[in-house]
C-alpha cells in the first residue's frame, strides 16, 4: 500500500474485501448499499417490487367505485346569445355608445365588453365569433376616441 495514492489504496482494499466474501449466499447480509446497514437502506429486492404491480394493486384496492367509473362525456356548451350578434350595428348597440362619451368612459366600455366577449373566455368553437365581436368593438371605440380628440381640438 505504500507508494500508492489514497484512492488507489482504497480501491485495492475493496478488491481484497470482495475476494474474501466466500460465505454461502444464505449467510450473507442482505444486499444493499455499501457503507449503510440494512436497516437504513432496506431490502432492495422488496423495494424493487414496489415499482412493479404492488403500487398498481394498492391503488385499485383503495379506489372508490366513483374513481374507477368511466368518465362521463362533457356536454358541448351552447353558444351564448350575445356571440351571435356580429353585425357592427348590433355591437354598437351592445356598447351603447353615445355622443357624450369621454376617454375614461370609452376605456371602461372597452374593458366591460372584453370581460364578456374576449375569445379566451369562450369555448374554442365560438372563438371566431368572439374575435370578430372584439375587433368590431375595438374599431368602434377607437373611432369614437378619434372623434372625441378632434372635438377637443376645436
Amino acid at each position: 500500500m505504500f507508494g500508492m495514492s489514497v484512492f488507489q489504496s482504497v480501491l485495492e482494499r475493496l478488491k481484497a474485501e470482495e475476494g474474501e466474501d466466500t460465505a454461502p449466499e444464505e449467510e450473507r447480509p442482505p444486499a444493499g448499499i455499501r457503507g449503510f446497514n440494512g436497516g437504513f437502506v432496506g431490502n432492495t429486492e422488496t423495494s424493487a417490487m414496489a415499482g412493479s404491480g404492488a403500487v398498481h394493486r394498492a391503488y385499485f384496492d383503495t379506489a372508490s367505485d366513483e374513481m374507477l367509473a368511466p368518465a362521463k362525456p362533457v356536454p358541448k356548451p351552447v353558444m351564448p346569445e350575445h356571440l351571435r350578434r356580429i353585425r357592427p350595428e348590433q355591437i354598437a348597440a351592445d356598447l351603447a355608445l353615445t355622443d357624450t362619451e369621454t376617454q375614461p368612459t370609452l376605456a371602461d366600455k372597452r374593458r366591460r365588453f372584453a370581460a364578456d366577449n374576449h375569445p379566451d373566455r369562450h369555448d374554442p368553437d365560438y372563438r371566431t365569433n368572439a374575435t370578430l365581436r372584439m375587433k368590431i368593438a375595438n374599431m368602434l371605440i377607437d373611432e369614437a376616441q378619434r372623434r372625441l380628440r378632434l372635438m377637443q381640438r376645436r
